[in-house]
This record gives C-alpha cells, structure tokens and sequence, in this order.
C-alpha cells in the first residue's frame, strides 16, 4: 500500500489530483485487460454449451443427479469449467479493493474537483452549499454518468445472462444470475456514502467495464451459424456436390 500511495504522490505532482486518479485507475485496468478477456472466453465457452445443457435439462428433468453427472462430463469432454468466465472476475476484486482504500485515504483530502473537496462526501455537500451548489453539482455530474452506465450495463448482463441459463453443476447458480443485473445500480450507492476520491474512482472503473463489455461481450458475427462468408463458402460447396 506504501508504495502505491506514493506513485499516487508523485503522480499527483505531475497534474491535478482527480486527473492522478482516473490515470492510475485506468493504467490499473489496462494491467487486468488479460483477465478480463479470460472472463470474456469463458463465458462465450458456456455460451456455446448452452444448447446441449438445455436438452440435458429436458432428458432429465425428472432425475436432478442425473442430470448434474450429465452437465459436468459434458464440461469435461469440452475442457470448459462450470465457473468459466467467473474465475478472472473473482480474481479481479482484491486489487479493486485495494485501489478503494487507496482512495479513501487522508493524502488526497487537500485536493477537489472542480471545487468540491476528494476527501469530502455528498452528505457533507448537501449540508454546505445543497443540492444545487458547487460541490452537489459535482455530485449530481456524478450520479447521471454512473446511472447511464448503470443502466447499460443492467441490459447488457439481462442480454448475456439470458443467452446462458443457470448451470445445474452450480448450485445456487440461477438465483446468482437472477439479482446478478441488479448489482449494476450498487454504484449509485456507493458514490453517495464514500470520499469523492473513491467515488471518482468508481466511476472511472465502472465506465471502463461498460466499455471493455461492449468491446469484449459484443456478439460474434453470424454466431450461431458462423459467419457469413463461412456459410456462403459452405452453401457452394454443397451445391456442387
């Protein structure tokens, strides 16, 4: 933690404090790209297992162990674990945390944005200048950028989870995956109970995931039958047969 307070330090010599952020938050994120492509091929993994799950599902669904045995050596002959796409996910948050204490420490209680002091919070602008004022307009900036990437986020996960139904070799799996869209709106909360340094933070990281799901989570072209120029290809060769 030392050493990281301090490149905050040196960084925050260099430029504004709140540009310090976003930079270390964005070099950080940049650093767990690799992970974050795993979890993207992980879960077009299950993705493509989602059909033969699904007639495991209707051959026994009158047999739950069965049909679990079933699931699970269908994992195992297409080398795709059931936890695919949660793993680079899990392995993630340790170094979020550590960059949210970062954050919330007192080194960058002296700074602000745009006048609204890092180590403040929206409570503390609400009994300043309210709701309208300097601080709570910063906030308020805050709040519609986090709920706009709330919200596309809340319909993209729908749209994915809703291509990969719950594995029956997790248990407990489909309640996971029914709240899991839900979580997206937690920000909001957050940015309203933490320093606005941590908040600046959080708004920084949740924008990237928004973009690295579009860019990574987009859907294959032709997916589903491959791509267009495959299935032409495949069309000639079947009328010249």
């Amino acid at each position: 933690m030392s050493a990281c307070v301090a490149f905050l330090t040196w960084l925050s010599g260099l430029v504004p404090a709140p540009a310090a952020i976003v930079l270390l938050t964005l070099l950080v994120r940049t650093a767990l790209l690799p992970l974050a492509v795993a979890a993207a091929r992980g879960q077009r993994a299950r993705a493509r297992l989602a059909p033969q799950i699904a007639a495991l599902r209707k051959k026994y669904a009158k047999d739950p162990d069965r049909l679990q045995r079933a699931v699970l050596d269908l994992h195992a002959r297409e080398r795709v674990s059931p936890l695919a796409g949660c793993l680079p996910g899990l392995l993630q948050a340790p170094v979020f945390f550590l960059l949210y204490h970062l954050f919330s420490r007192d080194e960058l209680s002296g700074h602000s944005l745009l006048g609204a002091p890092l180590g403040g919070r929206w409570t503390d602008a609400l009994a300043g200048d309210g709701l309208l004022g300097q601080t709570g307009l910063v906030y308020l900036a805050l709040f519609a950028l986090v709920a706009a990437v709330a919200t596309y986020t809340y319909r993209s996960t729908r749209t994915q989870l809703g291509e990969v139904p719950a594995d029956p070799a997790v248990p407990g799996m489909g309640q996971v995956l029914r709240f899991a869209p839900l979580l997206s709106f937690a920000t909001l909360v957050t940015v309203a109970v933490v320093p606005l340094a941590a908040a600046l933070y959080v708004v920084t990281s949740t924008t990237w995931s928004a973009g690295e799901r579009a860019v990574l989570h987009r859907p294959e072209r032709g997916a589903g039958g491959g791509s267009p120029d495959a299935a032409g290809r495949g069309a000639g060769r079947r009328s010249g047969t």
